[in-house]
């Protein structure tokens, strides 16, 4: 790796880069001053309070009963209507790979150019994953998935057209993943989940709302056969003591997530400001981050990184730079201040 590239986009992922490696970018940048500000994720700048927790809890298995009393917060958090089951697990991405396992080598259509780990994990077992273009085109396929609001550009999908899609699918005994990662800072009416069709299981995220990536906590919301196949493979104990109380504590708070919400609306308006008045295109995304597009995107990159602040590249889309919205004011207008060096940079190249 040379710093023209940047972030390796394979480091550590084996194929895949994801956003928030500032390991990665450290290296590649070792002149960049400290502390990074890191923008390449899609993780709420701002976190929930941590609740208070009980010392002993860091000593002792995780409790079951309190994993369902998890369970039942998020079904009512999320609206799950009755017969469906909540799966508590350790990250959407375990379910992901836990969904490929299932499903074996199944041809599998992926709705855009979206989230990579589901053609990395599905070649993983031997499928063949195919990226479509239109929501149609997915119902000939053993399993679709759509990233929902997409990631990177936000596009969002009606839950009438998912509907429709997942009982064509389960007539053939196809599976429809939709993974709202990103839902619950959305507009209601989007979310599958509370009228959740046979032949379809719905991903949420706890961390990138939240703010607290690093508890590690997701949820699957399928039909109950299939709940209990996931629980079967996630196993005892697969949720950590803490991340449950942590989650019951988030979820059920709807004050701090409204509030939250209206923050991210309005630093994502600011940020949206200072693209647009460096020269950026506004591709799409959501209230957790945003796609711009620069014909030297990737000048950009290397100019804002050389200055400690990070930014998500695609290899696949040279033009495009994701960025999360800064959490304060300082950040924003460190922000500024780096997009003003690098245009600087640009305009004498």
């Amino acid at each position: 790796m040379n710093a023209i590239q940047g972030v390796n986009p394979h480091h550590s992922t084996g194929s895949v880069y994801h956003g928030g490696d500032l390991a990665a970018a450290r290296a590649a940048f070792p002149d960049a001053p400290e502390p990074w500000l890191d923008l390449s994720t899609g993780i709420n700048p701002n976190a929930y309070p941590m609740p208070k927790l009980d010392p002993e809890i860091w000593a002792r298995l995780p409790d079951r009963g309190r994993l369902q009393s998890l369970e039942r917060v998020a079904a009512e958090r999320y609206g799950v209507a009755n017969g469906a089951s909540v799966v508590a697990a350790p990250g959407t991405q375990a379910l992901i790979q836990l969904l490929a396992r299932l499903r074996g080598a199944s041809e599998i259509g992926i709705l855009d150019f979206t989230y990579a780990e589901y053609e990395k994990v599905w070649r993983g077992v031997g499928a063949k994953p195919y990226i479509v273009e239109t929501l149609d085109a997915l119902a000939e396929f053993d399993v679709a998935v759509v990233v929902n609001p997409n990631n990177p550009d936000g596009r969002l999908i009606p839950e009438q057209g998912l509907v429709a899609l997942a009982s064509k699918m389960a007539r053939r005994g196809g599976l429809l993943i939709v993974d709202e990662a990103f839902m619950d800072v959305m507009p209601a009416g989007y979310s599958l989940a509370p009228k959740l069709p046979d032949g379809a299981v719905v991903l949420r995220s706890f961390g990138k709302t939240y703010g607290l990536a690093g508890v590690r906590l997701g949820f699957a919301i399928a039909s109950a056969k299939l709940g209990e196949e996931l629980r079967g493979m996630l196993g005892p104990w697969a949720v950590s003591g803490p991340a449950i109380e942590i989650g019951c504590a988030g979820l059920a708070d709807r004050e701090w997530l409204a509030r939250s919400i209206a923050d991210l609306l309005d630093h994502s308006a600011a940020l949206d400001q200072a693209l647009l008045r460096h020269g950026f295109g506004l591709v799409g995304g959501s209230p957790l981050f945003r796609l711009a597009s620069h014909p030297n995107a990737n000048l950009i990159f290397q100019a804002l990184a050389r200055q400690g602040v990070l930014l998500r590249r695609f290899p696949a889309r040279p033009e495009w730079l994701r960025i999360a919205p800064p959490g304060n004011r300082t950040a924003l207008d460190r922000l500024n201040r780096a997009l003003e060096r690098a245009r600087e940079l640009e305009q004498t190249r």
